[in-house]
């Protein structure tokens, strides 16, 4: 019988853009342009891939294209995800406020149910179902600008 699954864990992820900072930094390799068929023309440029970079996962090396994601695991391990495969897979975390983040952990650590944090403030629709994501799925805060004058 077929179960139904989703994933679970949080991910970090950089869009690849052959630029030598994320080359360093996940000390990617290139890959150069290889024969497809190796029985086939050599001088026939449609039986050439295209040249790629090369990354090292828990699964050996993969190949990494511009535009592929990057991904980072929960224990730090990279793998590399097709740019249609990531869109269709993941979505980025909500942004909420700090006080919103503080309120939520607030109400996590004093074993509060979800639906208390919506009798104590008033919200609207859209607020509601963000703080409802942020609760289940995580979140980003929201980054602090100093309002203070020089």
């Amino acid at each position: 019988m077929i179960k139904i699954y989703r994933k679970t864990a949080t991910i970090k992820a950089e869009q690849f853009d052959g630029g030598q900072k994320l080359i360093d930094k996940y000390r990617i390799g290139f890959m150069p342009a290889m024969q497809i068929d190796p029985f086939g023309d050599p001088n026939d440029e449609n039986n050439w891939s295209d040249p790629a970079f090369k990354i090292q996962t828990l699964e050996g090396v993969l190949q990494l294209r511009v535009g592929d994601w990057i991904a980072t695991g929960v224990n730090g391990e990279h793998w590399p995800i097709a740019d249609d495969v990531f869109k269709k897979t993941y979505a980025e975390l909500p942004v909420i406020p700090k006080v919103w983040a503080d309120t939520i952990e607030e109400y996590k650590a004093n074993h509060y149910r979800l639906d208390e944090i919506f009798t104590e403030w008033s919200w609207n629709y859209d607020e509601q179902e963000l703080i409802a994501r942020a609760w289940l799925d995580g979140y980003q805060v929201e980054a602090q600008h100093d309002t203070r004058a020089d």
